[in-house]
């Protein structure tokens, strides 16, 4: 079993930045891809960035050039830095990942962006 703890959530200015961290526990074998869903109020949950563990990258057209996903293997931690965020961004985002072909989730964080 493996457990995902998300945090670095809060509320920020439009334009201000803000770094969300999401550590794995558990049996981490098998890494196989982690990344961040956003859900807004009223609306579906979307993918905002994503990175295999070859380090590929994959982002969102609406967070491309303001969000950069990376991770820190040694900490068991991945990272989800975003810049320039904008009202729109506002959503609970939660982290996922992907060992031993399994997928498992953490419990979300609030992010709010005032304007």
């Amino acid at each position: 079993q493996v457990q995902l703890v998300e945090s670095g959530g809060g509320l920020v200015q439009a334009g201000g930045s803000l770094r969300l961290s999401c550590v794995a526990s558990g049996r981490l074998f098998s890494f196989n891809a982690m990344g961040w869903y956003r859900q807004a109020p009223g609306k579906q949950r979307e993918l905002v960035a994503a990175i295999t563990s070859g380090g590929s990258t994959n982002y969102a057209d609406s967070v491309k050039g303001r969000f950069t996903i990376s991770g820190d293997n040694a900490k068991n931690t991945g990272y989800l830095q975003m810049n320039s965020l904008k009202p729109e961004d506002t959503a609970v985002y939660y982290c996922y990942a992907h060992f031993s072909n399994r997928e498992y989730w953490g419990q979300g964080t609030q992010v709010t962006v005032s304007s």
